[in-house]
């Protein structure tokens, strides 16, 4: 399951907007899985099914109070990965990594809903049939919260001076 630690971190951190959050919640979603992993009746299915676990678990901790409400953890230099390649320049990795970042943070400025259905969509690649049943709302639902949300991006990607 290790091999799904990094998927599920950026997956929590985009959702939860705190790290220390995230990685709690994947921990949470580590320990669920091994407690029911005999529910899981089809091996092909872990990665959907610990998306399921990792989503849920941000939802919870979306729901419950925590003292990091009043006292946030700084989140300087926060999570962005290497997407652009080995090969490319060091200034062509800088440039990346700082759009990726800065894309990271207005997804992360969104409201849950629609962070929720971006991340699932775009970063697991999952269609909105997929969405609506992991996520238990109608297709339309869905279809209506990626547009909200890909529109608010826009706006705040605009606002800050970056182009899409």
């Amino acid at each position: 399951m290790e091999q799904y630690g990094d998927m599920l971190l950026r997956t929590a951190w985009l959702l939860l907007r705190d790290r220390q959050s995230a990685e709690e919640a994947v921990q949470d979603t580590f320990i669920q899985a091994y407690a029911k992993i005999g529910q899981l009746k089809d091996p092909q299915r872990l990665r959907p099914w610990l998306i399921t676990i990792v989503v849920n678990r941000c939802r919870m901790r979306q729901r419950t109070w925590s003292w990091r409400n009043i006292f946030p953890a700084p989140e300087g230099g926060a999570w962005v990965q290497n997407e652009a390649g080995a090969s490319a320049g060091a200034e062509e990795l800088f440039i990346a990594e700082w759009h990726n970042l800065q894309l990271s943070e207005a997804v992360r400025s969104l409201d849950y809903i629609y962070r929720e259905c971006l991340t699932l969509y775009y970063y697991h690649e999952m269609s909105i049939r997929e969405i609506s049943g992991q996520l238990r709302l109608p297709d339309n639902t869905v279809k209506s919260r990626l547009s909200r949300g890909r529109t608010l991006l826009k706006q705040i990607l605009e606002k800050e001076g970056h182009a899409l």
